[in-house]
């Protein structure tokens, strides 16, 4: 092909037009990983709801032709219960996109019909996946995917995503992607209301049918869209028209409504789905309801955390040991003898050096430790175990105001801060919003931190961790329930936790979402490592530093019984919470702290200063103001509270 010709041909490529393609379906279904095998891109995929809380897009070619695939949050249907379900919603109607992917999990066919319904009334092209078909083979239960596929009137994909299987035939079903059948009626009045209902619509109204409907059901949302698009007098138009559909009617209209679809889904499963009159006794569920018991669920927490603290404290010291004689030790050995004291030698290696305090400090010092956690977590995640926990937790909430929704979010602040914070958007009560985000920002260690001050209790024995976190937990319930008594009361969510299958994890996709996770901490902690070290190295050459530690040594050594040296930490955690934990961890290997001062760092640095990303999710979920008065109101309390754990221990264990 000549360069001319070669040329036309990419400039041609580069106009076609770009497909959207949405992939929804309900919580915890595969949408993530889906998105990641159709892409090649990566986000966090874990077995349990609230994964993704906020939208993904990303542009890639599939089977040669341009697409923009969008992950969303889960989404139940198309009447919206929550902030992250009109989210989707609104995208789906402003964007009109080209396709849908809707991802069904085989073990909740029958619920995720009820979504498919909806969809099909928008009239858009979609396309089936099928996913987990290997555990419903086991539990001996067959899908028809060809039967629901002729039912539907859309291509259907079995897939087992977490394995990448399917992802081809996928790929080729989005080229034969359809409207599918609409053959879900109402009875004759009903469907005569709709009717009438869409001819009152604007011309330019997509999904005309759906939005009768869901006007019908009065929609607590579609009013506020309906009017930023048309203006608030056709919207009062429409209402009026709704109202004397309505009042036609004599019966309760969501509920024949629902009675209809659920007819409509139960004669679905009732046609595709076959089940073996005797199946194998079921593992999965016998260990969830002991996960949820008050005894057993106990108990079996407390061999999840203890075989992580061990795993921590020995396995990912001994890959400390390996990187230090590998990396470390040769390094400063060898610039110690290119450089003489002075000052490019302190520059590089020296107490705040960029090398041994910020990149060394990043790689040898926290990367082993959270290579360890992070594996252990990522197993919790994709066995399920993390919803049963919130269960089992429930109680313990309630008594500090935190029911519902609140419940997930405040156990997802263990594995990142940030993400839960952004969690709390469908809490519709102001109250639980506002002490679930307190909460999350405040005592609760995130999983990286979580990891590194296991390996520092490591150091000194379980009895200090046990102190430590009981401390911490302690503190943690007696702010839940000062902020229960001071907030005035609204109300309360109901307590709906969708508890998946208990499963066998994937090795490889927990190697992957480690190696993701470490990455993305690498990318984001090396660079703020070095530029700490630097500033600290700069603050102490000028003399900066040792003002600072005179100024603030009442506080931290009268008031917290610390080292001076301890300010140094303070001032990383501002930066990064790693690195103030990685330096606390040299400082008590050095020999720094005694065992009442590692216990008391441990606790105010976890307190201390929630990291920037989950400021800034704070500002945006309470506003800016209650946001920033949240951060300092952390922080004096993480002061007093710590000097009040030191004087406690000083009394008790001595120093």
């Amino acid at each position: 092909m000549s360069e001319k010709k070669k040329a036309k041909k990419d400039n041609s490529s580069s106009f076609r037009p770009v497909k959207k393609i949405a992939i929804v379906g309900l919580p915890n279904t595969g949408k993530s990983q889906v998105f990641n095998n159709l892409t090649g891109e990566y986000t966090l995929v874990a077995n349990y709801p609230f994964t993704t809380v906020e939208m993904k897009r990303t542009r890639c070619e599939i089977d040669g032709e341009p697409y923009e695939v969008i992950d969303t949050p889960g989404l139940h249907c198309l009447y919206i219960h929550s902030e992250e379900e009109l989210i989707v919603r609104d995208m789906i109607f402003k964007e009109k996109p080209d396709m849908i992917i809707q991802c069904i999990d085989a073990n909740q066919l029958k619920q995720s019909l009820t979504l498919t319904a909806d969809l099909l009334e928008l009239g858009i092209p979609m396309v089936i996946s099928l996913n987990a078909i290997d555990e419903t083979a086991r539990r001996g239960v067959w899908i028809d995917s060809g039967g629901l596929s002729r039912i539907l009137g859309v291509p259907v994909v079995e897939s087992i995503a977490v394995d990448g299987l399917g992802t081809k035939e996928l790929k080729g079903a989005i080229s034969k992607a359809r409207r599918g059948k609409q053959s879900l009626r109402y009875g004759e009045i009903v469907d005569d209301g709709i009717s009438a209902i869409e001819s009152e619509l604007p011309e330019d109204v997509s999904f005309k049918r759906k939005v009768a409907v869901l006007l019908l059901l009065a929609d607590p949302f579609l009013a506020d869209y309906l009017s930023a698009e048309y203006g608030q007098e056709k919207v009062a138009q429409l209402k009026n028209q709704v109202s004397k559909i309505r009042r036609q009617f004599r019966g309760n209209f969501g509920r024949v409504l629902n009675n209809k679809r659920s007819r409509w889904v139960d004669d679905i499963v009732e046609d595709t789905t076959r089940k073996q009159k005797i199946t194998p006794g079921e593992f999965s569920k016998a260990f969830g309801r002991l996960s949820r018991h008050p005894i057993f669920g106990l108990a079996i927490l407390a061999f999840f955390v203890i075989t992580t603290y061990l795993l921590v404290t020995h396995v990912a010291g001994f890959l400390d040991e390996i990187l230090s004689a590998a990396l470390l030790d040769p390094t400063v050995e060898y610039i110690t003898k290119l450089l003489p004291s002075g000052f490019w030698n302190e520059f590089l290696v020296g107490d705040y050096g960029i090398l041994t305090l910020g990149l060394f400090n990043a790689i040898v010092t926290v990367l082993p430790i959270l290579s360890v956690f992070f594996l252990m977590f990522g197993f919790l995640e994709d066995i399920g175990y993390i919803p049963n926990l919130c269960v089992l937790v429930k109680r313990v909430f309630e008594k500090i105001g935190l029911t519902g929704k609140a419940v997930m979010p405040l156990v997802l602040g263990f594995g990142c801060k940030t993400m839960a914070t952004l969690a709390t958007r469908g809490l519709r009560s102001k109250k639980e919003k506002f002490v679930a985000v307190y909460l999350i920002a405040f005592a609760l260690p995130c999983s990286a931190q979580m990891g590194i001050d296991m390996a520092i209790f490591g150091r000194i024995g379980i009895k200090a961790f046990m102190i430590g976190y009981g401390a911490l937990a302690l503190i943690e319930l007696s702010a839940g329930l000062a902020l229960n008594k001071i907030i005035k009361e609204q109300e309360k969510s109901v307590f709906l936790q969708e508890l998946p299958a208990i499963r066998v994890p994937s090795p490889k996709a927990i190697a992957v979402k480690t190696y993701h996770r470490l990455y993305w901490f690498l990318k984001e902690a090396i660079p703020i490592f070095i530029i700490a070290a630097a500033a600290l190295f700069l603050l102490d050459k000028t003399g900066v530093l040792d003002l600072i530690k005179t100024l603030m040594s009442p506080i931290v050594v009268s008031w917290l019984g610390l080292p001076r040296d301890i300010v140094d930490v303070l001032l990383l955690a501002a930066a990064r919470h790693e690195a103030a934990a990685g330096l606390t961890l040299r400082m008590v290997d050095a020999g720094a702290l005694n065992y009442v001062q590692c216990i008391v760092t441990v606790v105010i640095t976890t307190m201390f200063v929630p990291c920037f990303a989950n400021v800034v999710a704070m500002c945006k979920q309470m506003g800016v103001k209650t946001g920033i008065a949240m951060a300092l109101a952390i922080n004096m309390s993480s002061f007093i509270l710590a000097g009040i754990l030191n004087w406690i221990l000083i009394f008790t264990i001595g120093r």
